[in-house]
């Protein structure tokens, strides 16, 4: 495969830099997850000191360790060289048995760990990208009783670090699941922060042996001086392959 094709993904998100936010949407038919592990790897190239911090409510550790290590990314050394900071909310409960405040407690000392760990990063020498990564936003609203509202408190806080320390975010959110109409306004929220918005979905035509899915990538861009939008939107198939994902346009495929 050409170099062109096989950086269709990072050619249509954009030169890497701090205070973006990227938002990857999939549904039950299509995952999007290979995209999170993408912007994962990127982040702890080893031609930065960039740092990220992960926020796992789907998997434990061994599970991105696993994926990773197959594309050539060693976590577990990352973490011991404090570039990869991982929160594991599997456990995390917000019980509201006895009143709506617990329900924020759990949330709220998540976002205080996640402040703590900007701070440090952030007072250290040199220059670095933090970025912050959410495995899965619809997690988040399981784990604080099906309450989006206070899911929204706890983005709106955490986006704060981005104006604050310049940081970065990138989710992924389960766009399909989401039928009641209480949860719409976290859905637009999101895509109204969001600089990138991605989004993985199954083929029009139907399910293919050698074509897993289609990605679509709106890159908001900036808007110039007349206040126009520069935003550009991108459209190829992908096929995820044990340590690699290739991309190509349709029809283009060898």
């Amino acid at each position: 495969m050409d170099k062109s094709r096989a950086n269709l993904l990072e050619e249509a998100v954009g030169i890497s830099k701090g205070g973006r936010v990227v938002v990857v949407e999939d549904c039950v038919e299509t995952s999007g997850a290979f995209v999170l592990h993408h912007f994962l790897k990127r982040s702890l190239h080893p031609d930065t000191s960039d740092v990220v911090i992960f926020i796992a409510f789907a998997h434990p550790f061994s599970h991105y360790e696993r994926i990773l290590r197959k594309m050539g990314c060693n976590l577990t050394v990352h973490r011991k060289n404090h570039r990869f900071v991982f929160l594991d909310m599997l456990t995390l409960e917000c019980p509201d048995r006895n009143g709506k405040e617990t329900r924020q407690d759990g949330l709220l000392a998540l976002y205080g760990e996640i402040e703590k760990a900007v701070e440090i990063y952030s007072s250290l020498e040199g220059s670095r990208i933090i970025t912050i990564m959410i495995d899965d936003i619809s997690l988040i609203e399981v784990a604080a009783n099906g309450s989006s509202n206070h899911v929204l408190d706890f983005l709106h806080y955490c986006y704060t670090l981005k104006a604050k320390y310049g940081c970065s975010f990138v989710t992924l959110n389960h766009e399909d699941i989401y039928s009641s109409a209480n949860t719409l306004p976290l859905i637009l929220q999101l895509e109204y922060l969001a600089d990138v918005i991605i989004k993985a979905e199954p083929l029009a035509t139907g399910l293919a042996s050698d074509v897993h899915g289609q990605l679509t990538v709106l890159n908001k861009g900036s808007v110039c001086d007349l206040g126009g939008s520069s935003s550009k939107v991108r459209n190829f198939h992908f096929r995820v392959k044990e340590n690699i994902v290739d991309y190509f346009y349709p029809g283009t495929q060898t």
